[in-house]
């Protein structure tokens, strides 16, 4: 749980703010772009699915902990692991384009992601539209018929995908690879490759499918200059069919991360290649259930996190103000996998009884507690237990009058609340813990959280 401790500890955001009026203009400059309020939907969200889904689905596998859908890259090192693999199992004379009329998406059934992806409570979808091997999953006039209408499935998985995760009253958005590896454009004349190629692309899916969310990725081989990130941004912002409610990231150009965007990144618990979330501004965590983005083939059981290792990483991101952008990796024939499927069902059954606490929240006024996390909402407090002590709660630092406590899964039943001295509220809990991956302690306050930080230990690491 390294990714949780840390997650914990990263000093982040407040609360969002409502998306721009209509008659705003921005300019393509980082000062004027980054003036643009958050619109008010991502924050509340705080749970989407990320889906990584492209021709690196056909081999599916790489090195234990490193990424399958780098498979193609990951070939030109002729001595290594997945070098190896290939010629062992593919021939050292197979192409890695030669996969593309092997992924076939033949048992792909858009309505049935959805209504995985709604149970799961998940209220938004970011789809790979394409990866960095360069094939889009819609018809992309620029794609040189590299994409899943003109060769392998012969359908327009971005549309399909986009209409039923709508039909579920989800939002739906598209991860996009600023740059492409083997593309020939790119590599030897990468500003025709951006006028021709990627801006042509990038504008294709946001007036094809009105996205709610752009999520490049690929950014860094060039500053945001060469990619026209501004230029983009700015036409995203004023003139698209999308300007009031889009949401985007901070990966438009080396050294963007965590200093320009809609929302910062984290992946796997990196923070911005090094640098540090800013203080008051909107993150995301991104991470596979596995240590994969792509379908990886060489994973077992025990490289999976558990239900409950989710959820509590969930409520330790909402804990720290973020969302989580939890990914999956569906096969090449189109299934996603039954284990993936399980953990994300899990995770919604808790939501489904907790949901209160986590959606709509605010960040902890508590620098760390012992025992777990918490979220908020105005007149309340929701402390997510994971130590469940022998019969007494603890809330260190509360200075705030408590007018009612109780479980979130059964608020009729009120339960004792004491103080022990001038900044510690005790509360009297049941014998057993009613939840085992996370139970809920409603504290109705009144007025906002007021905390003494000075009964914080400055050593002292957060649960989990």
């Amino acid at each position: 749980m390294r990714a949780l401790a840390l997650l914990l500890t990263v000093a982040v955001p407040g609360a969002a703010v409502s998306a721009h009026a209509q008659d705003t203009q921005y300019e393509p400059t980082w000062e004027s772009i980054d003036s643009r309020p958050l619109p008010e939907w991502f924050d509340e969200a705080k749970f989407g699915i990320f889906i990584h889904w492209g021709v690196y689905s056909v081999p599916a596998w790489g090195p234990k902990g490193r990424y399958a859908e780098w498979y193609w890259n990951h070939m030109q090192n002729k001595e290594g692991e997945t070098w190896k693999f290939h010629v062992e199992n593919y021939g050292e004379d197979f192409k890695y384009p030669e996969f593309a009329p092997q992924f076939r998406a033949e048992m792909f059934k858009p309505d049935h992601w959805a209504d995985i992806f709604d149970r799961s409570g998940a209220k938004y979808v970011v789809l790979t539209s394409k990866h960095h091997e360069g094939y889009c999953l819609w018809p992309s006039a620029e794609s040189w018929n590299w994409n899943s209408v003109d060769v392998g499935p012969g359908r327009d998985l971005c549309g399909e995908l986009t209409e039923a995760v709508r039909a579920r009253g989800l939002r739906m958005g598209f991860y996009y690879s600023l740059y492409e590896w083997f593309n020939p454009i790119y590599r030897n004349d990468p500003e025709r490759y951006v006028d021709q190629t990627m801006l042509p692309q990038m504008k294709d899916l946001v007036l094809r499918y009105e996205p709610d969310i752009v999520w490049p990725d690929g950014e860094w081989d060039h500053p945001d200059t060469l990619w026209r990130s501004t230029e983009f941004l700015a036409w995203l912002y004023n003139e698209s069919p999308v300007r009031e409610h889009v949401v985007v990231n901070d990966r438009w150009g080396r050294g963007i991360r965590s200093q320009h965007g809609g929302f910062y990144t984290t992946e796997y618990g990196h923070v911005g290649w090094g640098q540090d979330l800013a203080e008051q501004h909107k993150w995301e965590e991104c991470r596979g259930i596995g240590k994969s983005f792509g379908f990886n083939r060489n994973e077992e059981i025990d490289d999976y996190a558990t239900a409950r290792e989710l959820i509590r990483l969930l409520i330790a991101i909402c804990n720290n103000g973020g969302n989580l952008l939890l990914n999956i990796g569906p096969t090449a024939d189109g299934r996603i996998p039954v284990i993936m499927e399980q953990r994300l069902l899990e995770i919604g059954a808790w939501l489904e009884e907790n949901g209160e606490a986590i959606y709509g929240t605010g960040r902890s006024p508590f620098p760390v507690l012992p025992w777990g996390c918490c979220t908020t909402k105005p007149g309340k407090l929701f402390l997510h237990v994971f130590e469940w002590p022998d019969d007494v709660l603890e809330v260190p630092g509360l200075k705030n009058e408590v007018t009612s406590a109780y479980l979130l899964t059964d608020p009729g039943t009120a339960l004792d609340v004491t103080r022990e001295g001038e900044h510690t509220v005790r509360v009297d809990l049941p014998e057993h813990m009613p939840n085992k991956d996370a139970t809920v302690v409603v504290l109705e306050i009144e007025g906002t959280p007021d905390i003494d930080r000075a009964v914080f230990p400055a050593e002292e690491e957060p649960a989990g």
